[in-house]
């Protein structure tokens, strides 16, 4: 029979039809359907299909505002994610693809986390360097910050390296204002650096990002490590050829 000749193939999908309505998009989305209209109003969320005088929502809808709240956790705005959405609209960028690079972007770069601790546990972290009033220094120059019976640690790293710097005659002062100069010129080195880099992935030049900011960490902080440790020995050695580290000796007693 000729039937018995033909091929058969399965259809495709018939695309669904938008069938819901704003009030069951909302309910759909877990979204008012205020903040709908606003989403509209702005252009992050494309217009219904309008029959008669009901205007209609389908899944691609749902999947643009699941997609909205995902970007407003990252903390973007309203104008960053129109931008975002209309390169995604364009096939200019995967979106999939951005998700995982902005969470490349976003995974912290040590394990330096805020904790609390009590006063004991200070104490103990002091170790050489405890004595009265230290607790004090530390709050006073925000390295902690008293909550109730307990002291928040923004940096348990910093307090360490703080307290070890005292352990060796640094007092908590100085450590706090040394840790200031480097927090100021290697957060413009940071810009400086991530500027550059971006600048040199737009324009297509040899610096890739996708995929190989994690391979990054350990490079640039390895990086940091030699440049800096390489321009301290410089300067101390102009220092001490200039004579300025003579004034460094120890006081006669009176």
């Amino acid at each position: 029979m000729l039937g018995d000749d033909v091929t058969q193939t399965p259809n495709a999908p018939a695309k669904q039809e938008p069938s819901l309505t704003i009030d069951e998009l909302a309910a759909a989305s877990r979204i008012p359907s205020r903040t709908i209209r606003f989403y509209q109003s702005k252009g992050v969320l494309g217009s219904p299909t309008v029959r008669g005088r009901v205007a209609y929502y389908g899944p691609q809808h749902l999947e643009r505002l699941k997609l909205i709240a995902q970007l407003q956790d990252r903390g973007l705005r309203i104008d960053a994610i129109r931008a975002l959405t209309t390169r995604i609209d364009k096939g200019e960028l995967d979106v999939a693809e951005w998700l995982g690079l902005d969470a490349e972007f976003r995974a912290p770069w040590g394990d330096d986390r805020p904790r609390t601790m009590t006063e004991a546990e200070l104490l103990e972290l002091a170790g050489e360097a405890r004595r009265d009033g230290l607790i004090a220094d530390l709050v006073r120059h925000e390295l902690v910050q008293r909550q109730g019976e307990v002291y928040l640690v923004s940096s348990p790293a910093l307090l360490l390296l703080s307290v070890r710097l005292e352990a060796v005659g640094i007092a908590i002062p100085v450590a706090a204002a040394a840790t200031k100069i480097l927090e100021k010129h290697l957060s413009r080195a940071s810009r400086e650096l991530s500027d550059f880099i971006l600048e040199r992935a737009r324009t297509g030049d040899d610096a890739r990002v996708e995929g190989h900011v994690q391979d990054l960490r350990p490079i640039a902080l390895d990086a940091v490590h030699v440049l800096f440790a390489r321009e301290m020995e410089r300067v101390l050695r102009e220092m001490a050829e200039s004579g300025q580290t003579a004034k460094l000796g120890k006081k006669k007693p009176r």
